[in-house]
């Protein structure tokens, strides 16, 4: 053409530029650029934009943008281009730059141009406050309800983390498009926002709008984050009935769905159904049965994926190792660790952290730490791992050395290295070394970390550092359902049973959602103070949390309704947990022990030894104790038998528990042998002694022991000045007893407690000092309570001092007008004195007022059977054989010298009347019976609900001589064993 003489024009170079396109030759683009210059036409909009496409389809971005900054022009269309061509190649940055230029050259932006600057903004690659200015821009042009703009507005703001702003954009929308919802549905389950993400997949269900691939796959995937697995299973019918069953990124959505779930058989069944897996496919499934522990399954899929050409990356290796982690397949794990180095992946983070943490699991510390040396010193999750590991082992020097030498190497703590070693401190009881840790946190910028505050958090409060852990809690900035839970768990375990439901409600009141923890916390304080109300509350909250099959929510139910007494509600609890653990048998043992329900305690722990569940030192605690309650000697025995074969005995813990079973059975000798031959001994050893001593009436060596306990540099605790005063009260040691309450104060720092001033009044009180008793209540600093007020009232009767007897009953009968106690004390005062009318009216406004007396009763146990008695009960089988004794032992021990005093309480009128076999106390039935059907070998062995009167305790003595057996009497109050005509008390209790 040109040969001829024919000038080529602009159409003649568009068709040229077409041919280059079609053939791909970026040289003959080249040349036809050097024609066009010469012939003038390098003006030409049209031309330049399809060289421009040109250069920017070979790769030619250098020449494109010289060539636009060649030719001036304000075609939005033509800046669209190029912007697109620069998107094309991913470089963001000259989006931007040449977006900023148009700009300032007046260019006016179209929907298209917003579009392509918003994806070059996305993925983090701009600055929010640019992402603000554009968006800014958008609404000032009008297109602020454009789906085409709004669309990656609201993908680049969810990614950025700002989803309320990109719900903002979207509700602005007046006509949403199926990548809009897209957009938001996929932004919320990405943030976080599950709940939100399902509801607004409803809501566009609704509005029928069509579904995509992409919105199934977003709402499945929230599905599985939040667990609504139930629902993830819905949505897979409507997949089906869409026709969307074939896609595969759907399909991955539905394996990793099934596998979280459990379901592994659905999950395989839509692997092996898939028209084209990728590795994401394969990744899901191994995943899942990694997790689940189906490590052999999980390396058959992954020979299978190289089968099928499909190469692994550093997440299918990681979920391999974490499979074998889960198991302890070191060996498989060490294969992996080869394929590892023979892919080159040794270097990724990811997998560097995967082998460690396999060597960790399973146990192989000494290959862990080589492993460790031989990685990038510059990853501290490396180092926050080998952390956990030397925590796991209880090797704290080991931790603490880790924790220095990362920082010498010059990398700083981060918020997971903090909470490992604080843990480890927690674990083994270093306060003080967590405390210094604490310090460097503070330092590091970390105390407002919700992460690691939480265990600082739990760290004291499992120390009992309760206040320093509430100050932490306080000052946090986020709202961490982890600390509060932990801070209510502190107050449970250390019986602040209010301050934890307390803080529980304080907790709902902010809003925040509790956990698993919290419900069992708080349920445990229910069940510490009996609320059951409450707990049945926290129960209901729990259930609609989603925690009904919780195990830990299952225990503190069943420890809430044995310590309440429901013993029905507690083996319904107790039967409804699938998974039962030693924890949940011990919940019912020591609830049903604590609430006075022994008899079902121990027979929960024979239930718990016939499943084949090992008991540990709790178990068997709350057995003994049971024993101890119900004075079960031949049982305690049998349990302490268990424990020496199980190797317990030797704990100080168990030791403590067996000196007060024998002590509560009768047996000082046993709690003496037990206390003396334990290796360790702490306060709750002595005091259980000191305890043991005080309730047999060796006062003498109650006090010798309290005296040894000091000089051993032993810090005496409330207990023990309980025990010590009960001992001076029961052998008249007066001035000793005064003496040891205030040092208390003085020389100890303790407030006495109620208790102790209880002991002080009974102490003044049986020795007759009761003027002395009366002053020392007026004088207490606190007020005095119905036990105060009872004992003093006790001690009047034994003494017949009307006065000051009166004066008690006043005041006992305004705090407790019901207890039947007061009437027969105040009752049998005026008989022993002679007052009969009082006495008559006593009884009569008694009887006005509906109060009944407890009856007298006392039990033995004969050839594993007990055995109970009423005051004149002759309902027993043998009962003409025990009053035929009685009267024998009644004349065997006048020859000696006894002499009846049964008729104290009665007036002449009445002696006269009454059937004398009518008044034989329970006891004198309960020892006779014993005498009749034991061994000369066995002791007599009774137990009496109330106190046992003075006609009893003289007769026991006599009887102890003639029968030349040994007698030991439970009451109320305390042991008195008899031998010999002499009873432990010297007559003093």
């Amino acid at each position: 053409m040109e040969e001829r003489g024919i000038r080529a024009n602009v159409q003649t170079y568009l068709w040229l530029f077409e041919g280059c396109f079609n053939s791909g030759s970026l040289l003959d683009a080249k040349k036809l650029h050097a024609r066009i210059f010469k012939s003038g036409f390098d003006g030409e909009d049209v031309l330049g934009s399809r060289l421009i496409d040109i250069y920017l389809a070979h790769g030619e971005v250098d020449n494109a943008i010289k060539l636009f900054d060649d030719i001036p022009s304000s075609n939005v269309s033509f800046w669209n281009k190029v912007i697109s061509g620069l998107l094309a190649k991913k470089l963001a940055s000259q989006v931007l730059g040449l977006f900023s230029l148009m700009i300032t050259e007046n260019v006016t932006p179209d929907e298209s141009t917003f579009a392509s600057v918003l994806r070059a903004c996305s993925g983090g690659k701009a600055p929010f406050q640019v992402t603000e200015q554009i968006h800014a821009k958008i609404i000032h042009h009008g297109f602020g309800s454009s789906p085409l703009v709004c669309n990656p507005l609201i993908d680049l703001y969810s990614k950025n983390g700002h989803v309320d702003l990109a719900k903002l954009v979207f509700e602005r929308l007046f006509l949403k498009d199926s990548v809009s919802w897209v957009a938001m549905i996929s932004g919320l389950s990405q943030n976080g926002r599950e709940d939100e993400a399902i509801l607004l997949f409803c809501q566009m269900h609704k509005s029928a709008v069509i579904p995509t691939p992409y919105v199934f796959s977003s709402v499945l995937s929230a599905c599985t984050k939040i667990e609504l697995f139930k629902l993830g299973e819905q949505l897979h019918g409507f997949i089906v009935k869409w026709g969307l069953s074939s896609e595969t990124f759907v399909c991955n959505a539905l394996v990793t769905l099934y596998s979280r779930w459990g379901n592994l058989i659905a999950a395989e069944q839509i692997f092996s159904k898939m028209h084209r897996r990728d590795r994401i496919s394969y990744n899901s499934l191994i995943s899942g049965l990694a997790q689940r522990g189906f490590s052999d399954r999980a390396l058959q899929l992954f020979e299978k994926m190289q089968l099928d050409c499909m190469k692994p990356d550093c997440v299918t290796v990681a979920s391999l190792l974490s499979a074998c982690a889960s198991v302890g397949a070191g060996y498989k794990g060490k294969q992996l660790h080869s394929y590892v180095i023979k892919m080159g992946m040794s270097s990724d983070l990811i997998i560097e952290g995967s082998l460690l943490d396999l060597y960790v699991k399973c146990f192989d510390i000494e290959t862990a730490h080589e492993y460790f040396l031989t990685t990038e010193t510059e990853n501290v999750v490396l180092w926050n791992v080998m952390l956990v590991a030397y925590g796991q082992l209880g090797n704290l020097s080991e931790s603490y050395w880790i924790f220095l030498q990362m920082q010498i190497e010059g990398l700083m703590p981060n918020q997971y290295t903090y909470p490992s070693i604080l843990r480890t401190c927690t674990s083994l009881g270093a306060l003080d070394l967590g405390e210094q840790i604490h310090t460097q946190v503070i330092k590091s910028g970390f105390q407002f970390n919700v992460y690691v505050c939480s265990v600082l958090i739990d760290m004291y409060a499992k120390h009992g550092e309760l206040d320093t852990a509430r100050g932490i809690l306080q000052r946090l900035r986020e709202e961490d359902v982890v600390s509060w839970t932990a801070m209510i768990a502190g107050y449970t375990q250390h019986d602040l049973f209010a301050e934890a439901l307390k803080l529980f409600q304080e907790m709902e009141n902010q809003g925040i959602r509790s956990d698993n923890i919290g419900f069992s916390s708080a349920i445990s304080a229910c069940a510490g103070i009996q609320a059951l109300n409450q707990g049945q509350q926290i129960h209901a909250q729990s259930y609609i949390s989603g925690y009904s099959e919780d195990l830990s929510i299952g225990n503190a139910l069943v420890s809430l309704y044995a310590r309440c007494g429901r013993a029905q509600d507690a083996y319904l609890a107790f039967e409804k947990i699938d998974a039962k653990d030693n924890i949940s048998w011990n919940a019912l043992i020591s609830g049903f022990a604590q609430s006075g329900h022994c008899e079902e305690a121990l027979q929960v722990f024979s239930q718990m030894n016939q499943a084949g569940v090992e008991a540990n030192l709790f178990t068997f605690g709350s057995a003994v104790s049971a024993t101890a309650n119900t004075a079960n000697i031949k049982q305690g025995k049998q349990i302490h038998a268990m424990m020496i074969k199980t190797g317990y005995d030797s704990e100080t813990e168990a030791s403590n528990v067996l000196i007060t079973l024998y002590s509560k059975c009768g047996s000082i000798e046993d709690a003496k042998r037990e206390f003396f031959e334990m290796p360790e001994k702490n306060v709750v050893s002595w005091n259980a002694m000191i305890t043991g001593y005080s309730q047999h009436g060796y006062g003498s060596e109650a006090v010798s022991l309290f005296e040894e306990m000091k000089q051993l540099g032993l810090m005496p605790n409330h207990v023990t000045f309980v025990g010590v005063l009960s001992a001076c009260s029961h052998v008249g040691l007066v001035n000793e007893g005064l003496s040891y309450f205030r040092s208390m104060s003085k020389e100890h720092g303790l407030v006495p407690k109620p208790e102790h001033y209880v002991c002080v009044v009974d102490l003044l009180g049986r020795a007759a000092l009761l003027c002395c008793a009366r002053e020392f209540i007026e004088e207490m600093p606190i007020e005095p309570d119905a036990m105060i007020w009872r004992t003093l009232l006790s001690a009047c009767t034994v003494h017949k001092n009307i006065e000051i007897g009166e004066f008690a009953a006043r005041h006992l009968l305004e705090l407790e007008p019901e207890d039947s106690a007061t009437y027969v004390l105040l009752s049998n005062m005026y008989a022993v004195s002679g007052k009969w009318d009082y006495r008559d009216r006593t009884r009569q406004m008694m009887k006005d007022r509906g109060v009944k007396k407890e009856p007298g009763r006392s039990w033995i146990e004969v050839k594993n059977s007990i055995h109970a008695f009423f005051v004149g009960d002759r309902l027993h089988p043998l009962a003409e054989q025990i009053y035929e004794y009685i009267d024998d032992l009644n004349e065997r021990a006048g020859e000696i010298g006894y002499v009846q005093d049964r008729y104290n309480l009665l007036n002449d009128v009445e002696q006269e009347q009454k059937d004398p076999t009518a008044y034989i106390h329970s006891e004198k039935l309960a020892v006779a019976f014993g005498l009749l059907s034991l061994t000369n070998t066995m002791p007599i062995r009774v137990i009496k609900n109330l106190r046992v009167c003075n006609d009893c305790h003289n007769w026991i003595k006599f009887v102890s001589k003639i029968s030349n057996r040994a007698i030991v009497v439970r009451d109320a109050y305390r042991f008195h064993h008899f031998e010999g005509g002499v009873c432990s008390c010297k007559d003093y209790w």
